[in-house]
């Protein structure tokens, strides 16, 4: 028997109990609370609207109980099938006791126990997987592997899984044609042509085939064949990732396979409506109490150099339109505001200055341009118009940062790539983070960016200077 861990396969029954416990609880609690104040009816604690409400969250684990186990582990994405799971069971709840339960129930109290029942789900969720996460990096419920392939993908598979130990992935033997593939991975155990006998004689539960099959389709074939006789689940690495970062989406044209690009998600309207809704709303109520700030800012950048309070600079937006950005005055006044980047100690900093940098303070009237519309409170950071023309020549896919609207921070900002960018590879890895965001934007990871940001701004941000 392939040990996987130690009670590693019970995690998803176990999961799956305490979410039923979890529906229970809410529910009863739910229907406790405020008794004074809420109607009751009888009719919540009859035998068919318990015997609904367990049946509903059953029928719903079944088809989200596979977020309990996976691997790779995105909070918002949780949080977003925790949403997902949560109006499945109001539609299937709601839909059955209208039918079986001849009294009506108190709409008031049923929206208070979803409304609750999301939240205890969503953190359960969360917290679970971040235990479950631990528990891997402990070397509990892993799944030994085997990859296929040294190339330009199968090297990137091996960094990804090695870097990350939450994954609870065990590389126990790595095959490829090439012996200079020996420096990839200590776990290099030959050629193609000695897996069939390695996973005779080891124990392997997985295996990533990351050979071309337009080169080498014999061979995925041999892996495919390899693995189906030794009960071993195959995974195959499209090449296309040497090249394409874009997720795709599995389709097929009768019994053909096709791979989908995934449109990026603010192309959809609705999604567009909601992130702009809440830029305006949030943008909105920041304007309404920024004097509170404004006035004691003003009297500082007045007090610390002579000037203006507000800087206004030309920045690159939405599909590389320039507009004026505003800050607050952080510097002396200099000619190379506009071309020069500010670094560590730059002279041309107040210490004034330096206090609203590191707070992110500076950062205040950019929600004007957020009810403007020329920015959104989440989104790649716009540049200069000169390091843009710069980079733009210097960066592949540079330009795609400007496929959604400039942020006030960003995804690239809350990982720590904020500030001067000393080197090119700096840039780089802050316009991968930015064309990330730009491919998977969910609302909720929103959310999770200005958490951070704030997090960040009081303890005071190391690179903003």
């Amino acid at each position: 028997m392939k040990s996987k861990g130690r009670y590693g396969q019970f995690i998803r029954s176990i999961f799956s109990i305490i979410d039923v416990l979890i529906v229970n609880l809410v529910f009863f609690s739910t229907m406790l609370w405020h008794r004074d104040t809420i109607p009751m009816s009888d009719a919540l604690y009859s035998r068919p609207v318990w015997l609904v409400l367990n049946v509903a969250m059953v029928v719903c684990l079944y088809f989200y109980s596979n977020v309990h186990v996976r691997r790779v582990f995105y909070a918002e994405k949780v949080v977003g099938q925790a949403l997902k799971l949560v109006l499945t069971h109001a539609g299937i709840f709601v839909t059955l006791t209208t039918f079986l339960s001849p009294e009506e129930l108190p709409w008031q109290r049923i929206l208070l126990f979803y409304i609750v029942f999301f939240l205890v789900l969503s953190m359960w969720w969360v917290l679970s997987r971040q235990m479950l996460k631990s528990y891997r990096n402990q070397g509990f419920n892993f799944k030994r592997i085997i990859v296929i392939g040294g190339g330009t993908v199968g090297v990137r598979l091996i960094n990804e899984m090695i870097g990350d130990q939450g994954y609870g992935y065990h590389i126990v033997g790595f095959f490829d044609n090439n012996p200079k593939a020996k420096s990839v991975s200590a776990a290099y155990q030959g050629t193609l042509d000695d897996v069939e006998q390695f996973v005779k004689t080891h124990q392997v539960d997985e295996m990533f085939c990351a050979v071309p099959d337009i080169e080498d389709n014999q061979n995925v074939a041999r892996m495919i064949r390899i693995a189906d006789n030794n009960a071993i689940d195959f995974y195959y690495v499209p090449q296309f990732g040497r090249t394409v970062t874009r997720q795709f989406e599995l389709q097929s044209v009768g019994d053909v396979p096709i791979l989908a690009v995934h449109p990026y998600p603010l192309k959809n309207p609705i999604n567009r409506m909601v992130k702009r809704a809440f830029d305006l709303f949030v943008s909105t109520l920041v304007l309404i109490f920024s004097p509170l700030v404004i006035i004691p800012v003003a009297i500082g950048i007045k007090l610390s150099s002579p000037g203006p309070i507000f800087f206004v600079q030309k920045r690159t937006g939405y599909r590389g339109h320039a507009f004026n950005c505003y800050k607050f005055r952080t510097m002396r006044i200099n000619a190379d505001s506009d071309t020069r980047q500010a670094t560590k100690d730059d002279p041309r900093v107040t210490k004034f200055g330096n206090f609203l940098r590191r707070t992110s303070i500076d950062e205040l009237p950019q929600f004007y341009n957020v009810w403007r519309g020329e920015m959104s409170i989440v989104g790649p950071r716009p540049h200069m118009v000169a390091q843009t023309e710069m980079y733009s020549e210097l960066i592949d896919k540079y330009m795609l940062r400007h496929t959604i609207k400039p942020g006030i921070t960003g995804w690239a900002q809350v990982r720590g790539y904020r500030g001067q960018t000393e080197e090119l590879w700096q840039m780089e890895k802050r316009v991968e983070f930015d064309v990330w965001y730009a491919e998977n934007w969910t609302f909720l990871m929103d959310l999770k960016i200005i958490i951070r940001t704030i997090l960040n701004a009081l303890k005071g941000e190391d690179n903003a200077y």
